[in-house]
């Protein structure tokens, strides 16, 4: 069972940073797409931004030029730097890793933004 710890969340004034972390269980980290995603309990849970095995990247358009994903296969962990947040950022934080059909889940990182 392949699993995902995130970590990272916390309490931030407006305009300030976070960085999320996720790590992967998984010894084969290297060939799995990951993506962060996040759910308010007034929202749906949507993509935030994506990296593929190949490290192809995608970002939701609220957050361009605002975050950044990335990854390090050796520590099979992905990263979300999140700067200048907004009060609209705040949501738990979730992390998959995909491969094929295959799609596993972390529980969830809270980040609360303050105005």
């Amino acid at each position: 069972q392949v699993q995902l710890v995130e970590s990272g969340g916390g309490l931030v004034h407006t305009g300030g940073s976070l960085r999320l972390s996720c790590t992967v269980s998984e010894i084969t980290f290297s060939i799995y797409d990951i993506a962060w995603y996040r759910q308010t309990p007034e929202t749906q849970r949507e993509m935030v931004a994506r990296i593929t095995r190949g490290e192809d990247i995608d970002y939701a358009d609220s957050v361009v030029g605002r975050f950044t994903i990335s990854r390090d296969n050796t520590q099979r962990t992905a990263y979300l730097q999140m700067n200048d947040l907004k009060p609209e950022d705040a949501a738990v934080y979730y992390c998959s890793a995909k491969l094929y059909s295959q799609d596993y889940w972390g529980q969830g990182t809270q980040v609360t933004v303050s105005s």
